[in-house]
């Protein structure tokens, strides 16, 4: 057992919902077990990141929901380092996080962090799978700034048709969503929402439900292929309510400034284009620190998340390998995975660090759901009756979505806090749009 004349030092590096939570439980467990803990972001704040199709479709407001990670800190204990990871000494046992730059200076100087623990909690990056195009004309939902970025594009296509002369005027705006997962569902329903909202604000030439085409592009024969085929059909089917074309098995293979290619031959008008198709580990995690990474650049762990090649190596989330218990699988990159390895975490590396033997992870799939904007959510529930899962949609189903990003606030504030946010939200509504207009 190593010997710690001071705190053992832990570090995590990245504040997305699993890593957060995992710093402000290991905060509260920082006189018991005498463990100093710092968190490594490259932003100041956070926001949840199944909530940025919203962000992008304009029905939720960005500042509403952003969470300072000092202000987080101060409150819970921990110490937040604001910068970009910029790699790994494991020999030293060092952290490096580059300078903090505004205007070209240099604010906040490089630094390096001892650890005896690390965790790697840096989440996922939209995959683009090489094909040409992507990069220059779509758009991905990564982070707030890009959500909010395709968001005001939309706006400003819709403002300028909506001002345009007869004559001139477009028959219609093309939106094409690459990727059939719960993003691209979620982002397809939301936009239809939005845009009948939005045009009530003065829009009055434009008809929502006509001008506005929407049309999502699935390389995989169903919608959300991880949810039963009876759910994937019925989020199908609300989907054609909304107006929402649903073209599968169509694989795209160029992007230009105008239109989606199909390896079919298909060709699909496109005005605005979001990629969400697949996830990988960002690209400066690929061999960071001599440490074994797969094809999608995730960090290979063993089932107590700890790294092949480094016991004092740890990842979760979307950037580590985990495997699943009991499947032929690893842990799927889902939010609820991230938060029950934040749980796991915070009893396991205590117990590592006091030499004690610890059990590996166990994933629990406890269902998902699909939010299809104002219009209704459909999901599932497992483990009822002999792992069986329960379909659940409408009232109840929205219920328990909106209730899911409760609970997470719950775990940064208290339930106190999470429900008076809750009711701020909604006294807010009183006094602006239901959409954001700029």
């Amino acid at each position: 057992m190593e010997q710690y004349s001071d705190p053992p030092r832990v570090v995590v590096v990245g504040g997305g919902a699993g890593g957060l939570e995992l710093v402000i439980r290991l905060a509260k467990l920082r006189r018991s077990h005498r463990v100093a803990v710092t968190l490594v972001d490259q932003n100041e704040t956070h926001v949840w990141k199944p909530l940025l199709h919203e962000v992008a479709s304009g029905s939720l407001y960005p500042g509403n929901e952003e969470v300072d990670y000092a202000a987080l800190a101060h409150w819970h204990g921990f110490t937040f380092c604001h910068g970009t990871f910029q790699g790994l000494d494991r020999e030293a046992r060092l952290v490096h996080v580059a300078p903090i730059r505004i205007d070209d200076e240099i604010v906040i100087p490089a630094r390096s962090l001892p650890y005896h623990v690390v965790v790697l909690a840096i989440g996922g990056v939209t995959r683009d799978f090489g094909v040409p195009g992507v990069k220059e004309h779509a758009y991905v939902l990564d982070d707030v700034q890009e959500a909010e970025q395709f968001h005001r594009q939309l706006l400003n296509l819709c403002l300028r048709a909506n001002y345009a002369p007869p004559e001139a005027r477009p028959e219609g705006l093309n939106v094409v969503i690459v990727g059939g997962g719960a993003t691209g569902v979620e982002l397809a329903a939301e936009l239809r929402s939005s845009i009948r909202i939005l045009t009530s604000y003065g829009l009055e030439n434009i008809d929502p439900d006509r001008f506005i085409r929407i049309t999502i592009l699935n390389l995989d024969s169903r919608l959300v292929p991880q949810l039963p085929e009876r759910i994937s059909n019925a989020i199908t089917e609300e989907l054609g309510k909304l107006d929402v074309a649903v073209r599968n098995s169509e694989q795209v293979v160029a992007i230009t400034n105008d239109h989606v290619e199909t390896k079919s031959g298909n060709r699909y008008p496109a005005d605005l284009v979001v990629w969400a198709a697949g996830v990988k580990a960002p690209d400066g995690l690929k061999d960071i620190g001599g440490l074994e990474t797969n094809r999608l650049d995730q960090l290979v762990v063993s089932g107590t998340l700890q790294s092949t090649r480094d016991p004092n190596v740890f990842a979760m989330g979307d950037c580590a390998a985990a495997p699943w218990i009991g499947k032929k699988s690893n842990v799927p990159p889902r939010a609820q995975a991230a938060s029950q390895q934040a749980q796991y975490l915070a009893k396991t590396i205590p117990r590592f660090l006091a030499g004690e033997d610890v059990r590996p992870f166990v994933y629990n799939d406890l269902g998902s759901f699909v939010s299809l904007g104002d219009e209704n959510t459909i999901g599932t529930l497992m483990g009822f009756i002999s792992g069986h899962s329960m379909r659940i949609e409408g009232f109840i189903a929205r219920t328990i979505y909106r209730w899911l990003y409760r609970r997470h606030q719950a775990h940064l504030f208290g339930w106190g806090a999470a429900i008076l946010s809750s009711l701020g939200t909604w006294l807010r509504g009183a006094t602006r749009p239901r959409v954001k207009l700029h």
